[in-house]
């Protein structure tokens, strides 16, 4: 009875199968031997049970062995050979004739009576080695795609290495086990689900079976019913078989118990809904090409808009467009404001929906959770937690609310609305789906907000720079004004002093007019004219009407006739820094002395400002001379003196060199090189 009952769900599950494969209309070789070793599985499985009854004889048991085994390894030959499309093809592969050889002496000899039993069985041995040789070798030659055909090789060398144990233990013995004959029935109806994975997973056979993810659902749970009734059975058999009297008690409370418990499971939405997560992500395809939808998402997120609004209406038709809904709404939180960043077909927030948003976003923070406000009417113990007053979800228009989060905060939330034929129900694949299409766009838009917030603060980098630039020249003209003042006193009757006054003043304004225009038009530096200058009249000029207010008076000791094309007012500033700051670090009795020679080394020309002042150590000259706003002065410096020298010389061409002791005095050395420098 017990072998009648394995070969009967043999054949239940075959016919599934072969029901299922008569859906498809892609014709291809493959699909042809499929069907039709699944109708010889079916014919086999039905000689065993009438064989079993005492319907059918022996003949029919051996020529159906035979046609299994010979479709099933013309099936193996076939995929092992995907170019091959007719039969005839296959059939003149060597590989085939010698797979198939003993299969047909099995059909021709054995089944009419040729063969002795010793023979057959020796036959039904060899077969299936030959089947799991060519398994071995499928599988070696699979590759990358070993995971597709793992199902397959699972179900045909499962049961190919069942039949070499049985036919094997039955020619040393020269009787087939009646153990091994009942179990066999069950070992095919196990395994068959395998091969329908294998279906599945394989597309290049041009198979697709599709199966209601509902009744996989169902069949599961009815499955597991069934598994865990046989499990309570057997435990009150054997407490039935330990015990006395109070055994039959015991068993009958143990089963009620049992059937209670599974009754509270399957009543569990819970539950259900995670054996469902499990069956849909072991047992199906998903619904999206993720490589397909990525590809497409970045493109689409991939252009060049030139402001927040324009980036923000990209990221908004991005995110509505992987999953083809029409209208939508983005939305930042500002505190208690809700600020639309985006609306795209979506009308207005009414009160009762900013209600609603309001109650969610206390939900959201804490719960990085997609929201479908019909799933959370009719299903609310989905959103455990969600306090929100369920009375006024029917006025809410949008139907998915999906949260932006930047830093674990939430940032904003955006808002999905499509007509009902249209609406598509989250499940945990599309909640998959969509978290990985938010965090791509999110990314999208906080690169954008970053990279203005990064311009804006560059544009006030750039005024406080050019401020800072305006500053330093207006103490320069103040250095001026304050030498007049000194000198107002002794030669206020002099007339040419009056006259360098005015001419002093007038130089002045026009200074003080170009800095307003640099503060007016925010740029940093004004353009300058270039002329050709004499540098040791140059020299002397700065030290004579801008260096004569601190002690120790600067001196140009030496000076060769050298003619540069620099712009002047620019390159005075630049001496004047420069002497100011050896005046500054140089006691009174000091010295400061200038010389201006032509360069032997660099074939330019070179000037020395040379001090005996202070002195620099390396380190401060190495990481703090040249770096702006960095000054020793503390309110009374601004820093950019050097750091502007620098600058300028490096501009035209040049070089500065410092060499400095501490306490001994600093040199500096500005090189500028021939091709600015015309020997007079």
């Amino acid at each position: 009875m017990l072998d009648v009952i394995g070969y009967s769900l043999c054949l239940v599950g075959n016919l599934l199968l072969f029901l299922l494969l008569l859906t498809v209309r892609r014709p291809g070789l493959p699909k042809r031997l499929l069907l039709v070793a699944v109708v010889t599985n079916l014919l086999w499985a039905l000689t065993h049970i009438g064989a079993a009854t005492g319907v059918s004889g022996s003949f029919w048991l051996l020529f159906l062995e035979g046609a299994k085994s010979l479709i099933w390894l013309m099936f193996i030959s076939s995929v092992l050979k995907r170019d091959l499309h007719r039969l005839s093809s296959l059939l003149s592969q060597p590989v085939t004739l010698f797979s198939i050889a003993l299969p047909l002496m099995l059909l021709l000899l054995g089944a009419p009576g040729f063969l002795s039993f010793k023979w057959l069985l020796l036959i039904q041995t060899v077969i299936p080695l030959v089947m799991l040789i060519l398994l071995e070798t499928l599988y070696r030659q699979a590759g990358s795609e070993r995971w597709h055909y793992k199902p397959l090789v699972l179900y045909l060398g499962a049961t190919s290495l069942f039949d070499f144990v049985m036919y094997a233990d039955a020619t040393m013995v020269s009787s087939i086990d009646p153990m091994f004959w009942t179990a066999r029935g069950y070992i095919y109806a196990l395994l068959l689900p395998a091969l329908v994975i294998a279906i599945r997973r394989i597309k290049h056979w041009g198979i697709e079976i599709f199966v209601s993810r509902d009744v996989v659902l169902h069949s599961s749970l009815l499955l597991l019913a069934g598994g865990y009734l046989f499990v309570m059975a057997i435990a009150g058999y054997a407490i039935r078989y330990i015990g006395g009297d109070w055994s039959g008690a015991v068993q009958l409370v143990l089963l009620f118990l049992s059937l209670i418990l599974l009754l509270v499971l399957f009543l569990s939405n819970t539950f259900r809904a995670r054996i469902k997560v499990f069956i849909t992500k072991h047992f199906f395809a998903n619904q999206y090409d993720y490589r397909e939808e990525w590809l497409k998402l970045s493109q689409s997120l991939s252009g060049s808009e030139n402001n927040l609004r324009q980036v923000f209406d990209n990221g908004l038709n991005s995110l509505m467009a992987a999953i083809n809904y029409s209208s939508g709404m983005l939305l930042k939180f500002n505190g208690k404001n809700q600020q639309i960043m985006s609306s795209i077909g979506h009308p207005p927030l009414t009160d009762i929906e900013k209600e609603v948003l309001e109650q969610l976003k206390v939900f959201l923070q804490q719960k990085h959770w997609l929201v479908d406000i019909e799933e959370l009417r009719y299903r609310p113990f989905v959103y455990e937690g969600l306090k929100v007053n369920h009375a006024i979800l029917n006025q809410c228009r949008f139907q998915l609310v999906l949260p932006f989060y930047r830093d674990e905060q939430l940032w904003g939330v955006a808002l999905l609305y499509a007509p009902t034929e249209q609406k598509i129900r989250l499940d945990w694949e599309l909640r998959d789906y969509l978290n990985a299409v938010i965090a791509q766009v999110a990314n999208y838009l906080f690169h954008y907000e970053a990279a203005k917030e990064v311009a804006e603060n560059a544009q006030f980098a750039a005024f406080n720079r050019m401020s800072a630039f305006v500053l330093h020249d207006l103490k320069n003209v103040l250095a001026q004004i304050d030498l007049i003042l000194c000198n107002a006193q002794q030669h206020k009757n002099n007339p040419e002093f009056i006259e360098d006054t005015f001419e002093t003043l007038a130089h002045t304004k026009s200074r003080m007019e170009k800095m307003l225009r640099q503060l007016t038009e925010k740029k940093e530096a004004l353009p300058s004219s270039t002329r050709t200058l004499n540098l040791g009249n140059l020299v002397n000029k700065v030290i004579q009407e801008r260096c004569q207010g601190l002690l120790p008076i600067p001196k140009l000791a030496e000076s060769d006739e050298i003619e540069l094309i620099l712009d002047e007012e620019k390159f005075s500033n630049v001496l004047y820094h420069l002497i100011s700051n050896a005046q500054q670090a140089t006691p009174d009795d000091g010295s400061v002395e200038l010389k201006v020679k032509v360069s032997k080394s660099d074939a330019g020309a070179l000037l020395e400002i040379t001090d005996t002042g202070c002195g620099m150590s390396q380190e401060f000259i190495a990481t703090r001379l040249f770096k702006p706003f960095d000054t020793t002065k503390g309110n009374a410096g601004m820093g950019i003196g050097a750091y502007d020298a620098k600058n300028y010389i490096e501009k035209v061409g040049g070089r500065i060199e410092v060499v400095s002791q501490v306490g001994q005095g600093t040199r500096f050395s500005l090189f500028l090189p021939a091709t600015a420098a015309i020997d007079a």
